[in-house]
């Protein structure tokens, strides 16, 4: 199995994507400043489940490489939440789209934790 197969990677990799055409979007200013923030988080999300898994053998790893993406993913939500609240961000759909799938990555994110937490075995 590859982690591309893993949904919260796929999921994660999406909202890469979306994040970095709508930080696109954004005033000038906003692009080197919260733009980049966003950017760089969200990518983190991603790159923390791919480095987690390459680590799958090393329980205590694989658990700390999620947690960080599961952080990169909070932080990506309130990066997102100070755009919309400055008015950087105006597009209100766009908005409560990434905010509801970035929740939803969060709530997946922290059940696959929870199942490498209680289920994990080494790979062979």
């Amino acid at each position: 199995m590859s982690y591309k197969k893993l949904d919260i990677w796929q999921e994660a990799r999406l909202i890469v994507i979306e994040i970095h055409k709508m930080s696109l979007k954004l005033p000038k200013f906003e692009m080197y400043e919260e733009g980049s923030q966003i950017r760089r988080s969200s990518k983190s999300v991603k790159s923390n489940i791919v480095e987690g898994y390459g680590r799958r053998r090393y329980k205590q790893d694989y658990i700390k490489f999620i947690t960080f993406a599961l952080a990169s993913n909070d932080e990506t939500l309130d990066h997102l939440e100070t755009l919309f609240e400055t008015e950087s961000l105006e597009d209100l759909e766009l908005f409560q789209t990434l905010h509801f799938r970035i929740e939803l990555l969060g709530k997946k994110i922290n059940n696959f934790l929870t199942a490498v937490e209680k289920h994990h075995q080494s790979p062979k």
